[in-house]
């Protein structure tokens, strides 16, 4: 039956309010939050790990991007992405990686050559991706193949329900599957289908911005641009940092169950996790040959059993391409001002947009470093790598230090459920209801648009059945 005009056209009214009511809600939902700052802690395959350092490889591993070490896990840094809390997707990347070498052959290089760097989690309609750039040579030998974002592994979310967290979003053992994209890139060491070390991670998720309501503006209102000044920049140096993590194992020496103790930063020091930076560097450069003699503020004190080390009155001297680290020592209440520490390459140092850097230089402990540490490491020990930055114009930021986020709160985990199906585990201790309007509002605001059309559509058939009153 045909509707009449009348009634027509109070269906459309009633059908455009109840898209004006949906749509709007349901685009709220829509926008997703900035991850910014957290950690990925995974182990890769621990049976690799003892491979390449084991009686057959070896070889051994290296840190790179700050990377740093929780036991036997290697802990990237500096999370960046997006969540977004209706729907549980959820992408995020990471920085730092691995390098492991074995099998050295007599020219010095290694027929075992593989690196596994920036990974990078995304989360998608229940289905989880680890990314990852790798370099490799091929199991054998062979030329080193860089690949980029590789499919690495398949995550198992086990039921995993990922909406409605709340930051810090942190997830717990969660497994990884190698994929065969990934095989490929691991040098066929492994096929694909096998097991990988599960992956935890925990990350910080700001508010969604705004959603913006487009304003119409006429041309006159446009601003007209300015040029800008040009800038001279001063060889000055103008503030320094140098990072440095002293040595893993000697900060898992002191974690450890030998000396279970710690450490503790004071004065302006900072803690990436895998290095410590000395900030306010102040002091003389030259960036025409390259020499510099700063001094930084900061201090590291180790304590546990027997130990107790402080490093303080950091300074770093530059010349000839060659920088020598030295610090104020203090052991067991004595003191030795300006022992240097260690050596490393510094090259190049010639400022770049206003910004001179060393970048992770190999390290090697000198003899006053060798005493400084109570005989615990030779001289000539490879150290962990010293990074350098001198900034020379005020516009010229400082790298990042690495940011390992907030402390995980509630972990979640995939669990099997009693009868062995995988089970939803919430991401925070808040709900999915809790991640804004819930859906039974969407209903509720639908049904009551359509009741009230059916309403009028019935008064004005009833109307009409009447004919006109006088």
């Amino acid at each position: 039956m045909l509707l009449s005009r009348p009634c027509r056209a109070l269906a459309v009214t009633l059908f455009a309010a109840l898209l004006a009511a949906l749509v709007p809600a349901a685009a709220a939902h829509a926008e997703s939050s900035p991850v910014r700052g957290g950690r990925l802690d995974w182990g890769i395959k621990s049976s690799f790990q003892s491979y390449v350092t084991g009686p057959i490889a070896h070889g051994s591993w290296s840190l790179t991007g700050g990377a740093g070490t929780v036991g036997t896990q290697y802990r990237f840094h500096s999370a960046r992405g997006a969540y977004d809390p209706a729907t549980g997707a959820f992408e995020a990347a990471f920085g730092g990686g691995v390098h492991f070498t074995g099998h050295r052959k007599a020219d010095g290089t290694h027929e075992l050559d593989l690196t596994i760097g920036s990974p990078r989690v995304r989360i998608q309609g229940g289905t989880g991706t680890l990314y990852a750039d790798m370099a490799s040579k091929a199991k054998g030998g062979g030329a080193l193949t860089v690949r980029s974002q590789v499919p690495l592994a398949t995550l198992n979310l086990g039921g995993l329900d990922m909406r409605g967290g709340t930051s810090p979003v942190s997830l717990a053992n969660v497994p990884a599957t190698l994929t065969a994209q990934g095989a490929a890139a691991f040098a066929g060491y492994y096929p694909a289908g096998t097991a990988l070390d599960p992956i935890s991670l925990t990350v910080d998720v700001e508010a969604a911005p705004p959603a913006k309501s487009p304003t119409a503006k006429s041309p006159s209102a446009q601003p007209s641009p300015t040029p800008k000044p040009t800038r001279a920049v001063s060889p000055s140096l103008r503030t320094a940092a140098v990072d440095w993590g002293v040595r893993r194992t000697f900060r898992e020496y002191v974690t450890g169950s030998l000396a279970q103790g710690r450490w503790t930063l004071s004065d302006g020091a900072q803690d990436g996790g895998a290095l410590f930076r000395f900030p306010s560097g102040k002091g003389t450069y030259d960036p025409a040959t390259g020499t510099l003699d700063a001094a930084f503020a900061g201090s590291v004190r180790f304590t546990g059993t027997p130990l107790d080390l402080t490093l303080a009155g950091v300074t770093v001297k530059v010349t000839g391409g060659t920088g020598t680290l030295a610090a104020d020592v203090t052991s067991s209440g004595r003191t030795e001002r300006d022992v240097p520490l260690v050596t490393f390459a510094a090259r190049g140092l010639v400022p770049e947009k206003g910004l001179a850097v060393v970048t992770e230089a190999p390290a090697t402990l000198t003899e006053g470093g060798a005493r400084a540490f109570g005989g615990m490491y030779k001289a000539g020990t490879v150290m962990d790598p010293v990074s350098l930055a001198v900034s020379v114009d005020p516009a010229a930021a400082l790298p990042a230090l690495p940011d390992l986020g907030s402390d995980p709160t509630a972990p979640a985990s995939p669990s099997p459920s009693a009868s062995g199906a995988p089970s939803a585990v919430p991401v925070t201790a808040s709900s999915a209801a809790d991640s804004g309007t819930p859906l039974g509002v969407y209903a509720g605001i639908g049904a009551g648009v359509l009741a009230a059309a059916a309403v009028a559509y019935a008064l004005l058939r009833r109307r009409r059945t009447a004919g006109p009153t006088d």
